[in-house]
């Protein structure tokens, strides 16, 4: 009996080593999974309490992770190598059977932790992707949420914007407008280009650089129909594009008609209807008269 628990002790004192070893893997893999989900929550929890709610469950799947990671490794360093294949084995098993069940759930999380750390826009910024445009307002792991001009509030799939072309109209700051005008055939298009042009360049909140243009954009067969652009600076805390368009349209409009200019809606084909009087006579009154 004596010999068999001094046996027992010495094996106990042989794999001292590897149950340290794999004890010490353990406890580094699960440290490191704590700072990698710390970090990562970091990067992407914003102020909303929906955002940390969401990246609450994204730090509990990498700790978990990180956890199984260490739980295999400790294994393997006990020598269970079977146990740790069997339990790897399954899993990966299990890992495929959500995956299948959860694949939008996992690719929208991935796509918006691809986004997180390559942000091709952000909040305010207005963007368009899958035909869909309006101004950011939240930027979540699963989801963007953006607002359309209208007032509609979208949540688009992180994934669908990864994977589709994305527009940015506000990265840089510059948006441009632009607005067609008409002016009848006889009047001077030259004259009228040069009026709009000097306009624009005047008008408060548009950028000299990009500088404005004026161009004839067509012939129509009741006008000729004059196209003006301009730039906004969206850093700056200005009127929207809708707002600065409408006061160009109206200088525009006001300094045309000050010169005379003729517009579209005022050019016209209609005859005017000049009263005729009309005397009608009966037969026999006729009749009477000639006798």
């Amino acid at each position: 009996m004596q010999e068999s628990f001094e046996l027992q002790l010495q094996q106990i004192a042989d794999a001292a080593p590897k149950i340290l070893g794999a004890m010490l893997a353990l406890l580094v893999l699960v440290i490191a999974g704590k700072i990698v989900s710390n970090t990562l929550s970091k990067l992407l929890t914003g102020r909303q309490a929906k955002t940390v709610k969401q990246t609450r469950l994204l730090k509990r799947l990498v700790g978990w992770g990180f956890n199984l990671l260490g739980i295999i490794l400790a294994l393997n360093i006990l020598g269970l190598t079977q146990a740790a294949t069997g339990f790897l084995a399954a899993g990966g098993v299990m890992a495929v059977v959500l995956g299948f069940a959860f694949r939008e759930i996992g690719e929208n999380l991935l796509a918006g932790l691809f986004l997180s750390f390559s942000r091709s826009f952000d909040v305010g910024d207005v963007i368009e992707s899958n035909g869909i445009r309006g101004v950011v307002e939240r930027i979540e792991v699963r989801e963007v949420h953006i607002r359309t001009g209208d007032g509609c509030d979208i949540f688009i799939p992180s994934a669908i914007i990864y994977k589709n072309p994305l527009h940015n109209f506000t990265r840089d700051g510059l948006r441009r407008g632009d607005f067609t005008i008409g002016i009848d055939y006889g009047d001077d298009p030259q004259k009228a280009r040069e009026l709009l042009l000097e306009v624009a360049k005047t008008s408060d909140f548009i950028l000299s650089t990009p500088a404005p243009a004026v161009q004839i954009s067509g012939f129509t067969p009741t006008y000729v129909e004059l196209q003006v652009f301009f730039w906004i600076n969206t850093f700056n805390e200005n009127p929207g594009l809708v707002s600065v368009k409408s006061l160009v349209m109206n200088a525009c409009h006001k300094k045309l008609a000050e010169e005379g200019f003729t517009f579209s809606s005022n050019v016209t084909t209609a005859v005017d209807m000049l009263p005729v009087d009309v005397n009608v006579r009966s037969k026999n009154s006729s009749q009477g008269d000639s006798v």
